[in-house]
């Protein structure tokens, strides 16, 4: 098995392969998911924050964040700035369907004791830890080895015009949606479905966590809390139409060696529109 490197950038990095240990929540948000017109453009605003879409941790970099055009282009950046809180760019869209806004990275960490029992981690903040790498450069016989095979997505989809399928298919890499419910086509009142997979494979008693925007505003947390079944699904219907940041989790003991888990954490930004 060999890791990718998908990015490699500091703290990027660590914010993505940390992200479940960490109280604070990431997110890429648009203006708008649904854009019609030949010669379009959707803002985004990329954030580490304590709260869904107030960014006041640290600005994420958009430099590992990839766009992909409807017939599987890569779409460039316009306008980038990293902000003191948040960082900011544009996508201009030209083609009709719909085009995928990723961030995604996979690594092997290990966590262990050393021979005065402080703890020790591996590869360290801002890299990426390939199993060759692991085998250089973790003792095999430390104490309380752990290793583990991390994974964090983070996806938004936007449309020009029609929605289309072929950005919604999924890679197969890490913990990400099945490819079967469209993110730019959920309205209120309406029952939807949103299927998981890890590695390709159904992600049964997946935690998922879905918040609505303006939480600052609410007096009381009104998130839901889900798990999936056993086909890796959950099903939900929205009483509210607006911007839904979803994070789903996933820990299993079926990683690959020398990992002795996997685990995979996904974020999706959604619009749902009035019925």
């Amino acid at each position: 098995m060999k890791l990718s490197r998908l990015f490699t950038t500091g703290v990027l990095a660590l914010s993505l392969a940390a992200a479940p240990a960490m109280a604070h929540r990431i997110w890429v948000k648009p203006t708008t998911t649904i854009v019609s017109g030949d010669d379009e453009w959707i803002s985004f605003d990329a954030a580490v924050a304590n709260g869904i879409f107030f960014p006041d941790h640290f600005a994420l970099s958009t430099d590992a964040i990839r766009v992909t055009s409807p017939s599987g282009n890569e779409v460039e950046k316009q306008h980038a700035q990293k902000l003191r809180y948040r960082s900011v760019f544009d996508i201009n869209l030209k083609e009709e369907g719909t085009y995928r806004v990723e961030l995604a990275s996979q690594t092997l960490m290990a966590v262990w004791k050393d021979e005065n029992g402080k703890r020790k981690m591996w590869p360290g903040r801002g890299r990426t830890g390939t199993v060759e790498e692991f085998h250089a450069e973790v003792p095999k016989k430390a104490d309380g080895l752990q290793v583990i095979d991390s994974s964090r997505r983070v996806d938004v989809f936007v449309t020009s015009g029609a929605p289309s399928e072929e950005s919604i298919k999924p890679s197969g890499k890490g913990l990400e949606l099945d490819g079967e419910t469209h993110p730019n086509d959920l309205y209120t009142g309406e029952e939807v479905t949103f299927g998981f997979l890890i590695h390709g494979e159904k992600a049964a008693n997946a935690s998922v966590t879905i918040v609505r925007e303006g939480e600052k505003y609410r007096d009381v947390d009104d998130s839901m809390t889900l798990t999936t079944n056993a086909d890796g699904k959950i099903a939900v219907t929205f009483d509210e139409p607006g911007m839904y940041w979803l994070e789903a989790e996933y820990e299993d003991d079926k990683a690959k060696a020398p990992a002795q888990k996997r685990r995979g954490s996904f974020v999706l930004v959604m619009e749902v529109l009035p019925n």
